[in-house]
């Protein structure tokens, strides 16, 4: 069995900041829907308001609204994350470039979740600019495996 020297070009600091920089939007998000169950009275363990509460209440609907936000983003954050350092590894600068454009569309689809209104989370086509970046990691992560299955 042979093995590969990967080489980290000096640029791979941008994915990795950009990643790290996914750690904050969860602080921010956990914060929100912390504040938001606060309000809503809602108790834990239980995740979201039930429908009927929330049909009533405006702060128990908010609070669905802003931790659907922060659920969502974890459950597509693995594949961001993976995906920034994978592609990282060949392009660093599309990489960081795509992965900060996915973190900056989550913030304004958490800001626009959060208000209560549904159809406000894709305000100023945060859906599309996260879509964009999460489809573009996702082909560069590919491109990147396939120049280094290449190089074996």
């Amino acid at each position: 069995m042979s093995s590969t020297l990967i080489v980290l070009p000096k640029e791979f600091a941008y994915p990795v900041a950009t990643a790290v920089s996914s750690f904050y939007l969860l602080l921010w998000q956990t914060i929100k829907v912390s504040r938001a169950r606060r309000a809503a009275k809602v108790d834990y363990p239980q995740v979201y308001a039930d429908k009927a509460e929330a049909a009533v209440n405006k702060a128990a609907f908010v609070f669905n609204c802003t931790q659907r936000a922060h659920q969502n983003t974890l459950e597509v954050l693995p594949v961001v994350l993976t995906g920034t350092l994978i592609s990282g590894l060949k392009y660093p600068i599309a990489a960081a470039a795509l992965s900060g454009a996915w973190v900056l569309a989550r913030v304004v689809y958490t800001i626009g979740y959060s208000t209560g209104d549904p159809k406000k989370r894709n305000m100023f086509g945060a859906g599309a600019v996260g879509g964009l970046g999460l489809v573009g990691l996702i082909g560069l992560s590919t491109a990147s495996v396939v120049s280094l299955l290449k190089a074996l």
